[in-house]
C-alpha cells in the first residue's frame, strides 16, 4: 500500500472500486485533511480507518482525478437561468402570451429581459420551431407588454455553429434606446429591420458571434446584476461539479464584473470549483506606446504564479488582434460585459499588442490568445524577448500545419481546443474547407501529443462537461455520423489525461491536482460509468456521483453511497 498517513487516520475512505491512479489502477484510497494518504486494496485502507472515517462504499464505480476545464466560461451557465426561458414557446402566439404572463408580475415601466427564442442549449433552426415562421415584432411584443419596455436578447453566437443573431425589442424599449425611423445602423454587419414606411420593426439581425446590438444600439436595457452574477457563478459551480469538475482556467480572460462575483461567493464560502484566471486588461487606448507603459507600470502583479491561493488566482493577462468598428461598439457598455465576462477592449491592433506582449515577456508575465492569428504573432515575441519557459497558450485550436505543430513545441506553448465546436459541429465543414489531404490538420491531438506539447480541453460552456470531449477525442465523429481524421484520435486513457493533468499543466500544478497519487490534492470525481471501458456513446454521458475538492464533498448524487 502506498501511504502518507497522519497520526490521525484518514478523515474519508473511498472502498471496493476501481481507482486510476497515476502509477496505476488501485481498489480504495484514503483521503486526510485535502491531500490523498494512501492508495491500496480496500482491507489495506479499512485497517486504518476509525470511528470517526466516513466510509464510502463504491461498490465498483470508476474514480478518477477531478476534471480541469481549459476553456471554461463557467460564469455562463447559471446566467441561462437568471432571465425568464421563452425555450417552450412554439408560435409568435405563446411568446406573447409568456411575455404578457411576466408582465403581469411587473410594475408599469419596468422592463421586461428574456433569454432568446429557440430551444437551449444550441438554439437551432430557431424559425422551424416557431409555427409562423417568422420572429414577433414590437408591435407582437406591444400587445404582450403595452406599459413595459420588452427586450429578447440574442443567443452568444458560439452556442451555435450559424449566424446570424436576432435580438427583439418593443415600441416603450425602443423609445428608451433612442430608436427611430432615423436611426443607422452603427456597423455593416447589424440590420435594424424596417416596414415598408422605414420605421422600426423592433427586430435586429447581426452577423457577430459575440452580440453587438445589446450593448451598443441597446445598451439602455438592464444588464446582469452584481447580486445576479454571483448568485448565477455559485449555480454553476454545482452544475460543473455534477460533471465532475474541479477546477477552470479561464483562458479567455475574466472582467472585473465577474472577479468581483468570484471574490463574493469565495467570501460567502459557496466556491465548489477551483479557478486559476487570465486577466481581461480594459485598455483605456490602443495606443502602443500608451498601452506598453501602463503594463510596466502596473503589472509586475500578473508576473509568474501572479496571486491568489489554491482556489482562486489571477496571473498572466489575455491578449486578441482586433481594431474593427464592432470592437469599440462593445466596448461602450463598460464595465459591463454581457454573457462575455471578458472585457471587450482587452484587444489591440496588432503593433500595439505585439509591443504589450514584449512587454509581457520581459517581464515573466505570460500571455493567452485563441484565435490562430496569435500563433506568428507569439513567434515574433519569442524573437525579441524568449517565450519558452513561461508556458504561454495557444487556446481554442482549430487546425494547424505540421510546421505549426513544430513551432508551437518550439515556443514552449500549451495548447487548448474546444472539440465540441471543431469537431462536432464542425467537422464537415473543415475538412471541406481545407480539403481532404489536410484533414489531419484537424484539432491534430495525436501530433500534438507526440511533438510533446502540453493539451488541455476546454468545454467552453457549450456544453459544460468535459466527458463530450473526452470522447470527441477519441472517438472523433461530428454530428452527421462523419469520422474526422482518425489518425489524430486519442486513446481513452490519453484523453483523460488531457482533461486533467493537461489542465493543470496550464498553471504549473500538476505536481498538486490532475492526477490521483499519494500526497497530492484530494479533488476527485465518482463517476456513473467506467471511462476506460463503456460503450463508445456512453463516454459522452459520464457523470459524477460523488464529486470532491479539498477532501470535502463538493456534490453528491442521491445514489452516491456513503455509510
Amino acid at each position: 500500500m502506498l501511504s502518507a498517513f497522519p497520526d490521525t487516520g484518514p478523515s474519508l475512505a473511498l472502498v471496493n472500486g476501481k481507482v486510476l491512479g497515476e502509477a496505476g489502477n488501485y481498489e480504495a484510497l484514503a483521503v486526510a485533511g485535502n491531500r490523498i494518504a494512501a492508495l491500496g486494496t480496500s482491507a489495506e485502507v479499512m485497517a486504518r480507518a476509525s470511528a470517526a472515517t466516513e466510509i464510502v462504499d463504491l461498490a465498483g464505480r470508476t474514480v478518477i482525478p477531478g476534471l480541469i476545464d481549459g476553456h471554461a466560461h463557467l460564469d455562463r451557465e447559471g446566467l441561462k437561468s437568471v432571465l425568464p426561458s421563452l425555450a417552450d414557446c412554439r408560435s409568435v402566439e405563446d411568446i406573447v402570451a409568456r411575455i404578457a404572463e411576466i408582465a403581469r408580475q411587473k410594475q408599469p415601466g419596468e422592463w421586461i429581459i428574456t433569454m432568446p427564442i429557440g430551444i437551449p442549449p444550441s438554439y437551432e433552426d430557431v424559425l422551424a420551431g416557431i409555427a409562423e415562421h417568422r420572429f414577433p415584432d414590437r408591435h407582437d411584443l406591444d400587445r404582450a407588454a403595452p406599459d413595459n419596455p420588452v427586450y429578447i436578447r440574442s443567443i452568444w453566437g458560439y452556442w451555435r455553429s450559424s449566424l446570424p443573431l436576432v435580438s427583439i425589442a418593443n415600441s416603450r424599449a425602443l423609445r428608451l434606446a433612442g430608436i427611430d425611423a432615423s436611426t443607422a445602423a452603427p456597423a455593416p454587419s447589424i440590420e435594424i429591420c424596417r416596414d415598408a414606411a422605414g420605421e422600426p420593426t423592433g427586430i435586429f439581425v447581426e452577423t457577430n458571434k459575440m452580440p453587438v446590438v445589446e450593448l451598443s444600439l441597446m445598451r439602455r436595457a438592464p444588464h446582469f446584476t452584481a447580486s445576479e452574477r454571483a448568485s448565477a457563478l455559485a449555480a454553476s459551480m454545482k452544475l460543473y461539479n455534477r460533471a465532475g469538475t474541479t477546477s477552470v482556467f479561464e483562458g479567455h480572460g475574466i472582467a472585473a464584473e465577474v472577479l468581483d462575483a468570484y471574490r463574493q461567493v469565495r467570501a460567502q464560502g459557496r466556491q465548489s470549483v477551483r479557478a486559476s484566471m487570465i486577466f481581461s486588461p480594459a485598455w483605456p487606448s490602443t495606443s502602443a506606446e500608451d498601452c506598453r507603459a501602463l503594463l510596466k507600470s502596473w503589472g509586475h502583479w500578473l508576473a509568474g504564479r501572479g496571486l491568489g491561493d489554491a482556489w482562486l488566482g489571477m496571473a498572466g493577462l489575455y491578449g486578441e488582434i482586433d481594431d474593427s468598428v464592432e470592437r469599440e461598439l462593445r466596448s461602450q457598455a463598460f464595465p459591463q460585459t454581457g454573457w462575455a465576462g471578458f472585457h471587450y477592449n482587452s484587444s489591440l491592433p496588432r503593433d500595439a499588442l505585439k509591443e504589450v506582449l514584449v512587454e509581457a515577456a520581459r517581464n515573466g508575465i505570460r500571455a493567452v490568445g485563441i484565435l490562430p492569428n496569435m500563433l506568428d504573432l507569439f513567434a515574433e515575441v519569442d524573437k525579441a524577448v524568449p517565450i519558452a519557459g513561461q508556458r504561454w497558450v495557444l487556446g481554442h485550436v482549430v487546425s494547424l500545419t505540421p510546421d505549426q505543430v513544430k513551432q508551437v513545441a518550439g515556443l514552449g506553448l500549451a495548447v487548448t481546443t474546444h472539440l465540441t465546436a471543431y469537431i462536432y459541429k464542425r467537422g464537415s465543414e473543415l475538412v471541406d474547407k481545407l480539403g481532404r489531404e489536410r484533414a489531419g490538420e484537424i484539432v491534430p491531438l495525436r501530433s500534438l501529443r507526440e511533438a510533446g506539447v502540453p493539451i488541455s480541453f476546454g468545454s467552453d460552456n457549450a456544453p459544460l462537461s468535459l466527458f463530450q470531449s473526452i470522447a470527441l477525442a477519441v472517438n472523433r465523429r461530428d454530428r452527421t455520423g462523419a469520422l474526422i481524421s482518425p489518425e489524430q484520435a486519442l486513446t481513452r486513457e490519453e484523453a483523460l489525461e488531457c482533461a486533467t493533468l493537461g489542465g493543470a499543466k496550464l498553471t504549473f500544478e500538476d505536481s498538486e491536482k490532475g492526477g490521483i497519487a499519494v500526497g497530492k490534492l484530494a479533488d476527485l470525481a465518482v463517476l456513473s460509468a467506467d471511462p476506460l471501458h463503456c460503450a463508445p456513446d456512453e463516454l459522452a454521458r459520464i457523470e459524477s456521483q460523488l464529486t470532491l475538492i479539498d477532501g470535502r464533498v463538493v456534490y453528491r448524487a442521491e445514489s452516491g453511497g456513503g455509510r
